[in-house]
């Protein structure tokens, strides 16, 4: 146990959808939520325990009208291409569900100081006619065998619309390379409490094998996690290269008084352990509408590894 902090437990308050890197040169960054939902904000540190105590700074804020004028959700720090960028979705104050996803570019190496390019709303390509028509959120990248692929949860549907996972190739840090392909739906009935939704998905890579989590049904307690995998040279754009699991990764304990775990993302402590970043409640009654309590808190997990496949487990 590191004697900086106790895993499952909060450590940073009042941040969801929580998003750690570590770079090259050693520094981690976090980025996640806040609860007003409008900016965007950074940590960063030379430890991943430091950035619970780091200074945070605004590196983007929210339009006063418009596209991009409320509901700024999940933003994502990357560097690809050659070049560091932040993924997140927001919405238009005139129509609040207009979630999309959209895409900063740094115009430097230093993501804290360098300032930031707005590059609008991520691109499909020319023969995609469905990608990012309608509330598109919850988007990540990951690098396998030297390509780049963006995963994102898009609602299809009418009436009460089901959340699905997509995934495409990436032809630059802001436009897709191939259409979309369909990895997910809300199957089973862990996925579909509250609502029916499969997002916030995110890559761990090991053992020649790409292991993506991602959450499912609403916000509150029955917030879960899911996990597909896929061999890492296989087609990923082929979903019969991909393997659901039948039943949550990782679910609310009420033993360990944490509830509603979800929206992580993975990184590496200082002696190179895989750790698990994500969001959780310590309370199981929660005031108001879940969406808009801001008690979802940045918890940290250790990763297990067991037949060279990834445990989520609170001891």
């Amino acid at each position: 146990m590191n004697s900086y902090f106790s895993y499952n437990k909060p450590w940073i308050l009042q941040r969801a959808d929580p998003y750690v890197i570590k770079s090259e040169d050693g520094q981690y960054y976090f980025t996640a939520s806040v609860p007003e939902y409008d900016r965007i904000v950074l940590r960063r540190s030379d430890s991943l325990t430091g950035l619970s105590e780091a200074d945070e700074k605004e590196i983007w804020h929210k339009h006063e009208s418009g596209p991009q004028s409320i509901h700024i959700w999940a933003p994502e720090l990357h560097y690809l291409f050659g070049k560091w960028y932040i993924y997140y979705s927001g919405g238009d104050k005139d129509s609040i569900w207009d979630i999309r996803p959209y895409v900063l570019e740094c115009k430097g190496n230093d993501p804290m100081n360098d300032g930031w390019i707005e590059k609008g709303k991520m691109v499909c390509c020319k023969d995609d006619e469905f990608s990012f028509r309608a509330f598109s959120l919850d988007a990540t990248v990951f690098n396998a065998c030297g390509k780049w692929y963006y995963v994102w949860a898009e609602k299809v549907g009418v009436g009460k619309q089901i959340s699905n996972l997509y995934i495409a190739r990436l032809k630059n840090g802001y436009t897709l390379d191939t259409v979309q392909v369909l990895l997910t739906s809300p199957d089973y009935d862990w996925e579909r409490k509250g609502f029916w939704v499969n997002e916030g998905p995110s890559a761990l890579i090991r053992n020649g094998k790409v292991f993506l989590t991602y959450s499912a049904s609403d916000t509150g307690i029955n917030y879960c996690m899911g996990m597909l995998s896929a061999d890492e040279g296989s087609d990923l754009l082929d979903p019969l290269s991909w393997k659901k699991e039948r039943y949550p990764v990782l679910s609310s304990s009420e033993k360990h008084m944490v509830y509603g775990p979800g929206h992580n993302s993975f990184t590496t402590d200082e002696n190179g352990d895989d750790i698990m970043v994500y969001h959780a409640r310590t309370e199981k009654k929660i005031v108001g509408d879940p969406l808009y309590n801001p008690n979802r808190h940045a918890m940290l997990m250790p990763v297990r590894w067991k037949d060279k496949k990834p445990v989520f487990e609170f001891e």
